[in-house]
């Protein structure tokens, strides 16, 4: 079994202060934000992945509030921006505006930055505003720059784009197509409280409890943890394993399961293979390990592939969602067997 070299001691010990970053991060937002231990997990995930990621749940669950709260805990520059009908793709970019010198009497363009400008951007329900405007910010997802006229203006550095998607109510929404979701790391589930975090709910939000959070790190430092999340090593079973993963959700394919064939319309192309090794890798330092297991790959393989697999209407009539085809697969697709490949 080849393995990559081991990780030098710097890096050691920068996934020592990481994975204890981790957990005081945890803590801190945990002051704000009651439970949902794992949609804060899979959040951080992405962003030490350089990956943007899609809030999906239903209102009132505090998405908003986790985005803020956690641009406040790294010290990052934050915008929000309600997606709307009437939202047109110059309100997020920025735009040109003719201004006179008085002085000189000339008249000159001047670039006013649009809210894209900011290290963490969160789009609240994408899917409310037309394809235009969506396709704008997904190019600045992309590409980590605008174009405005015939000049291009680069975004900060780090730059994640957090979006917020209700699934109840879709009348006069635009729903992304299958290729723009393709451009989000994951997709995180938000679900309602457990009864006990709901009671903490209720007590923080109906008296003067106002948290002090500590600011933890800053652009600099995430940008380089995002570069220690890359030299993680990843042993030849894992990237197997991966692999195999991500095929089986392809139809027609040889050797993937029988019900794939009936359930599934399209599977995941190879982005969500190589998403599957970042976020393995980023979720064995935040767990204080320098190496990647295939359990790792199974813990991420639920945002990295819900988004990424069209199921068939025979499923949806069903009730098969992505998440139960993911269960089957994880629970058919031996560990042991990739490590063999």
């Amino acid at each position: 079994m080849a393995q990559q070299n081991v990780a030098p001691s710097a890096d050691l010990q920068a996934v020592e202060q990481l994975s204890q970053a981790y957990k005081t991060m945890a803590a801190e937002l945990g002051k704000v934000i009651v439970g949902q231990h794992e949609v804060v997990e899979q959040v951080l995930t992405a962003m030490f992945c350089q990956g943007h990621v899609l809030l999906v749940g239903v209102p009132g669950l505090a998405k908003t509030l986790l985005v803020k709260t956690i641009s406040d805990v790294l010290h990052l520059g934050f915008k929000r921006v309600q997606f709307t009908p009437d939202l047109m793709p110059s309100d997020i970019t920025g735009t040109d505006v003719l201004e006179e010198d008085h002085t000189t009497g000339k008249r000159v363009f001047r670039f006013i930055k649009g809210p894209l400008f900011a290290n963490m951007v969160l789009a609240d329900e994408i899917n409310r505003t037309p394809p235009k405007t969506q396709a704008a910010l997904l190019e600045a997802m992309q590409e980590h720059r605008v174009t405005v006229g015939e000049k291009t203006y680069e975004l900060p550095e780090p730059f994640f784009v957090l979006a917020t998607q209700n699934p109840i109510e879709q009348e006069g929404t635009y729903p992304l197509p299958e290729a723009q979701l393709d451009r989000f790391m994951f997709m995180v589930n938000v679900r309602y409280p457990t009864p006990a975090d709901e009671i903490q709910i209720m007590k923080q939000a109906t008296t003067e409890y106002r948290p002090d959070l500590s600011r933890l790190l800053d652009g600099a430092a995430i940008q380089n943890l995002q570069k220690i999340v890359r030299r993680v090593p990843v042993a030849d079973h894992v990237y197997a394993y991966a692999r195999d993963l991500v095929r089986a959700t392809r139809p027609g394919e040889p050797g993937v399961p029988p019900f794939i064939n009936d359930l599934v319309q399209w599977g995941a192309g190879p982005r969500a293979s190589i998403y599957l090794i970042l976020a393995g890798k980023a979720r064995a330092i935040l767990h204080g390990r320098v190496h990647v297991t295939t359990e790792d790959i199974a813990k991420v393989a639920y945002p990295v592939l819900r988004h990424r697999i069209l199921t068939t209407f025979s499923a949806e009539a069903a009730g098969m969602t992505g998440d139960k085809i993911i269960d089957r697969l994880i629970r058919e697709i031996p560990k042991t067997q990739a490590e063999a490949a």
